[in-house]
């Protein structure tokens, strides 16, 4: 199975891919970076825009796990632009036949922060077709998700 971790943390081995690692443990999976590409804000048309990239990049797998430190009590910004610049690029079910879990995490979120994160992201995924697996906001979260995946 090709997996695809897109990682929307600054902090390329923090606390959002370590989260990754206990779900993802044992498995092989790729792990695409956004802060490595450049993708502009919806409405922006930059030649060197590399959104392309990563949407390829997904369709090429069957399981994509998102995960995004949880900055001013949502999303961080790259992975709220990704999904913003999905709209009207990206057709309904595009994504189809793909499994996705979210992975959010930050330092004492409130009940109605995590909500509303797992809110956005099961629309996101349901518009585009994919089947939601789950959210972790924790290890020990991620370790129980990552159970079904054996």
């Amino acid at each position: 199975m090709k997996i695809l971790f897109i990682n929307g943390s600054p902090n390329k081995e923090g606390n959002t891919a370590a989260l990754a690692e206990v779900l993802l443990s044992g498995k092989e999976y790729e792990t695409l970076n956004l802060t490595d590409y450049r993708i502009g804000s919806y409405g922006q048309n930059f030649s060197d825009d590399q959104l392309d990239e990563v949407i390829g990049k997904m369709k090429q797998s069957e399981m994509i796990v998102i995960g995004s430190p949880l900055y001013w009590h949502n999303i961080c910004g790259s992975v709220r632009n990704m999904l913003d610049r999905f709209y009207g690029l990206v057709p309904e079910g595009a994504l189809s036949g793909r499994t996705m879990y979210f992975l959010f995490q930050g330092a004492g979120p409130e009940k109605w922060m995590l909500e509303a994160g797992e809110y956005t992201m099961k629309r996101f995924v349901g518009l585009y077709g994919m089947e939601y697996a789950g959210m972790a906001a924790n290890r020990s979260e991620a370790a129980k998700l990552s159970e079904k995946l054996r």
